[in-house]
């Protein structure tokens, strides 16, 4: 079954308490929460505040996507806010590992992300003690970029590792999902996608949902 996570990053803040509403009643899978430093990546985005808040209101699962650099100093603060995934970029620290193992001690679900430009090879040896791997399809730090079709082949790579080494790791994909690159993915093997400006740009969020899934 594949799941769908729309990132919070494109919704509609003013409107935040209606809007995590419709999504319960879309049965989405969780919430994706994009944090950035702007440093790791030029952008500025959302952190602990709005977490709470999203975290008071709201039953959905949510999904920390930690975008920043030295992501080891703040993994026990947004696990203690609330996170129920964390994911870490393998280009952030030299310390990918203890990242990993500190996640999952924690009690957390471990993801590690890798960027358009970052091989597969690079995060080998976590595969087997990760819950999931965050293959991004646009260079992060935006919303609203178009899908990296050269991207493709890692979930393919990823997804043949996988099966061949006995493991139960996800497949997240993250960037330019729409209609037509979430059937690509999901095809490659994605088990779970991040959409955005796409997804809240529809009128009816169940249907969007129900048509990522495919």
């Amino acid at each position: 079954m594949v799941k769908v996570l729309p990132s919070l990053l494109s919704v509609d803040f003013l409107n935040l308490k209606e809007e995590l509403d419709q999504l319960e009643k879309a049965n989405v899978d969780g919430l994706h929460f994009d944090v950035m430093d702007g440093q790791f990546v030029p952008n500025i985005s959302i952190g602990i505040p709005l977490l709470d808040a999203v975290k008071s209101y709201s039953n959905l699962p949510i999904d920390v996507h930690l975008m920043i650099e030295q992501p080891e100093k703040y993994i026990k603060l947004f696990a203690e806010h609330g996170a129920d995934m964390i994911s870490v970029h393998v280009e952030a620290t030299p310390h990918i590992h203890s990242a990993i193992e500190e996640i999952k001690q924690l009690n957390k679900k471990a993801g590690v992300v890798i960027n358009p430009g970052t091989p597969v090879e690079t995060i080998l040896p976590v595969l087997s003690n990760v819950d999931y791997v965050l293959v991004m399809t646009v260079n992060p730090g935006f919303g609203g970029q178009s899908f990296i079709e050269q991207c493709i082949n890692k979930i393919e790579q990823l997804n043949q590792l996988k099966h061949e080494n006995n493991l139960t790791f996800d497949i997240e994909v993250d960037g330019g999902i729409n209609d037509q690159t979430s059937k690509v993915c999901i095809e490659q093997g994605a088990t779970m996608l991040v959409t955005g400006s796409y997804f809240f740009k529809q009128d009816n969020y169940a249907q969007v949902t129900e048509t990522l899934k495919g």
